[in-house]
């Protein structure tokens, strides 16, 4: 059995990566095979349930090459799985205690596509970029945590997993692992039901480099930051790295606890902002070439990249779908991509990039932005913490609508078309004065263009 299954590793390796492979499948033990059922031990519930989901088809094919009669996967928990490949020798095993092993099997696989070499930089995200390369190269650092926010598909966890890559590649026998807010509170919790909290503690505390991603997921769950917290204070004692991604900056995100936005604003915070056309256009021009490999002979006329740069704006996700969806249908049926049929295979995400945001949005989006009632925003409630925000709302919709001053007026309880060109003009004095009335502004953009 240990034979088969070194040679089904073999080829697993080669087909997930040396990083998946030892995170996800080397913990493995192949227990025997009945009734066309491989029968595998796996170290923990975590473990078992990512395996089935993302690598149950790998394992049978390469089972099946190996010479294995399997059609169905079948994995038990037990603490006597080996965190090793078998066909390995057994005598290295006690050189590798369990406890140091095990921070591998709770966090999430890295994707090797997401490398410093194919992250497009441009001025929104060139700030982010040199901090992350710094991280990487994994020497002393004056800034601890490395803090990374942004929207949707604008680079954070590329660059997230390209740290990982580029510091286990400097620092091989280093311990790193990636995980998202989500996925900790998930261990957690096990954790809390099993009886194994200190088991848990030792497990996160042992890494050099900590990465969660999407940490406002952990905001109003008291017990969860709690624990975060106190990992936060070990790990930067230690003087171990930690990078962190969300899609606010700490002080914006609500029912985070305020020691835990101290801590998280006492590094580096950096801010991705929204793409620019000129970013749009080299990620574009990057992502051709490496779609020309894959569909090799695929002709693209001019004039098509620029127009997609121009025309879709959301996010960097929604710009890389768009191109592998167009590159596809154009090898299927065997055309060149041209602009005419750029628009009819891209119909559905253009239109979508070409929604118009409403008064009423705006108006929303700032009410919730300074926690103030939206009949306030509408009403005649002229108090500063009332009015200011208003006058924010009248600037947003003067400056991402097409509507004219009276008609903004009506939408603002009636209000003459003098009044809302004075509270636009205040907020663009204002803008020039005071740094966080122009980062609001800039925040409430965003949100709205996504």
């Amino acid at each position: 059995m240990e034979d088969l299954w070194g040679r089904a590793c073999a080829g697993l390796e080669k087909s997930v990566g040396a990083n998946n492979f030892n995170h996800w499948i080397k913990p493995l033990r192949l227990t025997g095979i009945d009734a066309g059922v491989a029968e595998f031990a796996a170290p923990t519930r975590f473990l078992s349930d990512w395996v089935n989901r993302h690598y149950a088809r790998q394992i049978l094919d390469e089972l099946m090459r190996s010479g294995a009669a399997a059609d169905r996967l079948r994995i038990s928990v037990t603490a006597t799985a080996a965190p090793a490949r078998p066909a390995q020798p057994r005598a290295a095993a006690p050189t590798t205690p369990p406890a140091a092993a095990a921070p591998v099997d709770l966090g999430a696989p890295l994707d090797a596509r997401f490398v410093f070499d194919n992250f497009v930089v441009g001025k929104p995200n060139e700030l982010a970029h040199a901090a992350a390369r710094r991280v990487a190269e994994g020497g002393p650092v004056s800034f601890n945590p490395l803090f990374l926010y942004g929207g949707v598909g604008l680079g954070k966890t590329h660059l997230m997993h390209a740290i990982a890559h580029e510091y286990q590649r400097n620092k091989p026998a280093a311990r790193v692992l990636y995980l998202s807010a989500e996925q900790f509170m998930y261990r957690f919790v096990q954790a809390l039901r099993e009886r194994n909290i200190m088991d848990f503690k030792e497990m996160f505390r042992a890494v050099d480099m900590l990465m969660v991603d999407d940490v406002q997921f952990i905001a109003g769950k008291d017990s969860t930051q709690e624990e975060f917290f106190h990992t936060f204070n070990a790990l930067v004692d230690q003087g171990k790295q930690i990078v962190i991604s969300a899609d606010r900056a700490p002080g914006e995100i609500k029912g985070l606890e305020e020691r835990i936005k101290s801590r998280l604003s006492c590094g580096l915070i950096v801010d991705l902002h929204p793409t620019t056309y000129e970013l749009r256009l080299g990620i574009l021009q990057s992502k051709t070439e490496a779609f020309r490999a894959q569909y090799p002979g695929l002709q693209i006329a001019p004039g098509v990249l620029e127009f997609l740069a121009h025309r879709i704006t959301s996010n960097v996700r929604v710009l890389e779908g768009a191109m592998q969806r167009l590159f596809a249908f154009a090898s299927l049926v065997g055309r060149e991509i041209t602009l005419d049929l750029t628009q009819d295979c891209l119909a559905d995400i253009l239109r979508a990039s070409d929604r118009k945001i409403s008064i009423e949005e705006i108006q929303r989006k700032v009410a919730e932005h300074y926690n103030i009632r939206l009949a306030d925003m509408i009403g005649p409630k002229r108090v500063r913490t009332v009015a200011r925000p208003r006058q924010v709302a009248m600037y947003l919709a003067k400056q991402m609508t097409s509507r004219s001053l009276p008609e903004i007026g009506r939408r603002f309880g009636g209000r003459d078309h003098t009044t809302i060109m004075h509270g636009v003009r205040k907020i663009e004095e204002l803008t020039h004065q005071d740094q966080g009335l122009a980062e609001d502004i800039d925040m409430l953009k965003r949100l709205l263009e996504v």
